[in-house]
């Protein structure tokens, strides 16, 4: 890949790159999106376009979400269904909005700044006013670098690519005017937190709760826009992890059941938001594994209770301010990793180094990485829809985090999702780092990354909600 596509490359070259943009300490890193950015609309009504293009992938090439060392790489063997980039056009008065959710484990910016480029150059719609949002299936591929997690298929990426630009050029060829209606529902049985044998809830989460608990936001989000002339769109946000199979066969994972059903049920094929899903799993913790119906089956009943609990909202103002996010690296403890691995590489062949090889491929990588360097640059967008908040992040979010942001926000009704514009791994408690949790210690290894700071999360929810309040 060309280098002006600086996450799309192996690690010493992309480091190389973003050095020589001054990527270190500088927003001017990413070219596109994350130099900050505000929108505003006159006050207007709104109008929504919509379309579906799919983008099953070919035989043969590598999944990704599951550790494989090299030569044993997961590859697909069959379709389990067909997956597809969703586009939605939001658009009042002068100013346009896409979002597009796709059936892909994660994307890059790279990946991102290309279709922004493109999308800006066919529609018109601003290039920092495209959010690309990946539904996190583990039964894809991975558009972003992962180290022996699941190689970036490349001309699979061109592919898409090109399948996502011509989503949203459809959905703003179908902008008509429209309506906006949100409803949510509690989900029973459709997501539990994977991470402790108790947790709390949404229900329980008021002013005095802490991250000192472990958490679970049980809330599904319906967002239904009625059109007069056209088919309504419908989309929806919930927080779960698309991981119920393991094999050779892609597809959207549950997201898939959920589609089908929908779309039997009310005539319309659902997008989808990821949520704040770093901590959480399918299902009730009993059946998820290899079995998607049952966790595809509560997440349809709540789509039926939040449509049917759903209520007009004004959207007659469109808002945006993106602005990276400075995510604050523990250069200190890669240092004392660097030094043990240099010293005792026997020691760190198992647990959360995985094993040998994978120890020494990111030893061999990390050695190199600027010391000086303690922050990296992400995207993260706040979007106000009339009475509507979506707060746009590219973080595996731990569950009391996302509450945070929800509850703290400034408009009654927000949502927050992960996985957007780029990939940066999982953002935890401090339980997680003191207790060496493999999302908080293995996890940036796989992304080529140091370890965070423990206050990372938290920091960004702290930023999230300034940016929400920007749009006001």
């Amino acid at each position: 890949m060309p280098k002006s596509q600086p996450p799309l490359l192996p690690p010493h070259d992309r480091r190389r790159f973003l050095a020589s943009l001054g990527a270190a300490t500088t927003a001017a890193a990413w070219p596109c999106h994350g130099i900050a950015a505000e929108a505003t609309s006159k006050s207007g009504s709104l109008s929504i376009g919509h379309a579906v293009v799919d983008t099953t992938p070919p035989l043969g090439i590598e999944l990704a979400g599951f550790h494989k060392p090299v030569g044993q790489e997961r590859r697909i063997t069959g379709i389990r269904q067909k997956t597809a980039a969703r586009a939605l056009v939001l658009q009042v008065a002068d100013q346009s909005v896409a979002i597009v959710s796709l059936d892909i484990l994660s994307v890059s910016p790279g990946f991102t700044q290309q279709v922004q480029r493109q999308v800006a150059k066919q529609t018109g719609i601003p290039a920092a006013n495209v959010r690309v949002c990946a539904t996190h299936t583990h039964s894809m591929p991975a558009f972003s670098y992962l180290r022996q997690w699941g190689a970036i298929p490349e001309e699979y990426l061109q592919e898409t690519l090109g399948h996502v630009v011509d989503a949203v050029v459809q959905a703003h060829r179908d902008l008509s005017a429209a309506e906006l209606y949100v409803g949510k529902s509690s989900v029973d049985g459709g997501n539990f937190n994977r991470t402790s044998p108790t947790w709390k809830t949404d229900q329980e989460f008021t002013t005095d709760a802490t991250d000192a608990d472990r958490w679970l936001d049980t809330i599904l989000h319906v967002l239904r826009f009625e059109r007069a002339n056209k088919p309504d769109v419908l989309w929806y946000h919930f927080a779960c992890h698309p991981v119920c199979y393991r094999d050779g066969e892609a597809g959207p994972d549950w997201l898939g059941l959920v589609a089908d059903q929908v779309q039997a049920k009310h005539g319309v094929v659902p997008g989808f938001l990821q949520g704040h899903a770093g901590d959480v799993n399918p299902g009730n913790g009993k059946i998820w594994i290899g079995e998607a119906e049952p966790t595809a089956a509560a997440i349809v009943q709540g789509i039926d209770r939040a449509l049917d609990a759903s209520e007009r909202v004004d959207a007659n103002e469109l808002r945006l301010v993106s602005e990276p996010f400075a995510l604050p690296l523990n250069i200190d403890l890669l240092q004392q990793q660097l030094e043990l691995y240099r010293e005792h590489p026997e020691q760190c062949a198992s647990g959360q180094w995985v094993d040998a090889g994978f120890a020494k491929a990111w030893y061999e990588s990390a050695k190199d990485w600027d010391l000086q360097r303690t922050t990296h640059a992400t995207p993260t967008t706040a979007l106000r829809l009339g009475d509507l908040g979506i707060l746009f992040h590219s973080s595996e979010l731990y569950s009391y985090y996302g509450l945070q942001i929800q509850r703290d926000s400034p408009l009654k009704n927000t949502i927050v999702v992960g996985y957007t514009d780029d990939l940066i791994g999982y953002l935890v408690d401090p339980r997680a780092y003191e207790a060496g949790e493999y999302a908080a210690v293995t996890v940036p290894r796989i992304l080529d990354l140091p370890p965070f700071k423990t206050a990372a999360a938290s920091q960004l929810a702290d930023f999230a909600n300034q940016l929400l309040t920007r749009t006001t």
